[in-house]
């Protein structure tokens, strides 16, 4: 065979290979295909059917929802339905209710009416009788009806004549005893706006020296002589480019003096150092326990106070180095016992009594140790210990209405403290700050419905409210009251205390025309 043919045969098989290769890919191909199409068809059908059952799962849901709901309405129409036929049946025993008071009311009216008839032929055999009974008295007596009625008008005259002047009398007396009362009130109330001024005291101490130098000795190396000094007495000591001046700070007015006279001591001695200093301060506060006693005595003396134990005569000296307020405690404790006895005698009580109660009435502002209770309790337990009468005691304590007042030097020991502490320029206050302390108080109660004028009193220790009867009733002007102080008490800054008062009046107006 020659190289063709064998190229032929080799492309004859090449093609024929290829022609069985093809149709027997096809043919698997095809087969594939069917296997595909058949499982494709299998989970069609299983997803169809899953969806088929989870519609039927949600029909069935929502036709129990769909009952429910149905079932809930039935039973609230069903509940209503009984409420109705209950209200049906209770307004039917109401309106029977009705028609039975108709007919008993229907009843009395016919009572009432025979009644009434048998009252007018009473009265008209009554008139026929009285007619019959003065015909018979006027032939008995002599006199006319006309002549008898005179008589008896004149006799009835004559006893209400008596009558009106036993009144009279009584209320004459009554009056007296008012107008007594009404005397002592405005007595009371002049003295409350009549009181000396009175200077306020700092709470530093200006300390004069010589010369520039001095100051150098009182600082010391390193300042261990300043530093000494207040130790000793608890003051600051104020050592600045004033010329020739030091100054002494602190709130304890007995400390303060302490140190005043123990510098002055050292300077005017010239020998300053810490074993000195201490020395002085021993010897000066040992001085001042002496002054205090003096004071009190002489104080004692100067308002004819006698029989006061030792120790409130010492405490009546400690006044003199305390401030309250920057006013001085012992001169406002003077002016109140000293207004105090005035009162007393013009209200023909013991002027004595009264005078004592006022110098001790801040006592427990000077104690030696300082307890948690408020000063006017100390000075009552104070007084108590020491012996002092149960009236004075009583006075101490109730200057502020910390206890109730049992006797009448009770208020006056407190309108005095009033007027000594509470008007303006005895304490430190200034004008300013003093009118807009007044404007505050009387705008806040004007702020609130129904008020229509407020005004502040006594230096601001009363304010009065004036409210609208047609809006405020009386409870809810006692409510008033209670709420404007607790704002106050909240709100402001004041000494002492406030009274609010909320006066309430109706006023009825016509006119005769």
């Amino acid at each position: 065979m020659d190289i063709t043919s064998i190229v032929i045969g080799l492309a004859i098989g090449v093609v024929v290979g290829a022609l069985i290769a093809f149709v027997l890919q096809k043919s698997a191909l095809k087969a594939k295909t069917k296997s595909i199409l058949k499982e494709a068809e299998v989970e069609g059908e299983a997803l169809k059917k899953e969806k088929i059952l989870q519609a039927k799962e949600k029909f069935l849901q929502l036709k129990d929802e769909h009952e429910k709901t149905v079932r809930n309405r039935e039973k609230k129409i069903q509940s209503l339905e009984d409420k109705t036929r209950n209200k049906e049946k209770s307004l039917n025993q109401k309106i029977g209710e009705v028609g039975r008071k108709e007919k008993e009311l229907q009843r009395l009216e016919k009572e009432l009416n025979d009644e009434r008839e048998m009252l007018i032929e009473k009265r008209k055999e009554i008139s026929k009788l009285h007619q019959k009974q003065v015909v018979e008295l006027s032939k008995i007596s002599g006199l006319s009806p006309n002549e008898a009625k005179k008589e008896v008008k004149q006799a009835l005259i004559d006893e209400a004549r008596t009558e009106a002047m036993a009144t009279i009398k009584d209320i004459v007396d009554e009056a007296k005893i008012n107008a007594n009362k009404e005397a002592k009130k405005i007595v009371i109330q002049s003295i409350q706006r009549v009181a000396t001024e009175q200077a306020v005291e700092n709470s530093v101490s200006v300390f004069n020296i010589e010369s520039d130098e001095m100051k150098g000795r009182i600082i010391g190396r390193e300042g261990r002589n300043i530093r000494a000094l207040e130790a000793a007495t608890g003051v600051e000591i104020i050592v600045d480019d004033t010329p020739e001046a030091i100054i002494l700070s602190c709130f304890d007015s007995v400390r303060r003096e302490i140190a005043r006279l123990s510098l002055h001591q050292l300077v005017s001695d010239g020998r300053i150092h810490p074993a000195r200093i201490e020395d002085v301060v021993r010897k000066t506060k040992k001085s001042l326990d002496e002054e205090i006693i003096e004071t009190g005595r002489r104080t004692c003396i100067d308002l004819g106070i006698h029989g006061l134990h030792p120790e409130l005569m010492r405490m009546v000296g400690r006044m003199k180095y305390r401030s309250s307020y920057g006013q001085n405690l012992l001169q406002h404790s003077r002016e109140v016992a000293n207004l105090c006895a005035t009162m007393a005698s013009e209200l023909g009580l013991n002027p004595k009594i009264a005078k004592r109660a006022g110098l001790l009435h801040d006592i427990g502002k000077v104690p030696d140790d300082e307890p948690e209770l408020p000063h006017a309790i100390i000075g009552m337990k104070l007084a108590e210990k020491y012996k002092e009468k149960p009236d004075v005691c009583n006075a101490i304590g109730a200057h502020h209405d910390e206890i109730e007042m049992t006797t009448l030097i009770s208020p006056i020991v407190q309108v005095c403290d009033a007027i000594s502490g509470a008007r303006p320029g005895a304490r430190r206050e200034i004008a300013e700050s003093y009118i807009k302390r007044i404007k505050e108080l009387e705008n806040i109660a004007v702020g609130f419905d129904g008020v229509t004028k407020s005004y502040a009193i006594q230096a601001g220790r009363e304010l009065r409210v004036m409210v609208e009867s047609e809006k405020v009733s009386d409870q809810r002007a006692d409510e008033l009251s209670f709420i404007i102080s607790q704002k106050i008490q909240n709100e402001m800054t004041y000494p002492g205390q406030v009274k609010v008062t909320v006066i309430r009046e109706k006023r009825a107006v016509h006119y005769a025309k």
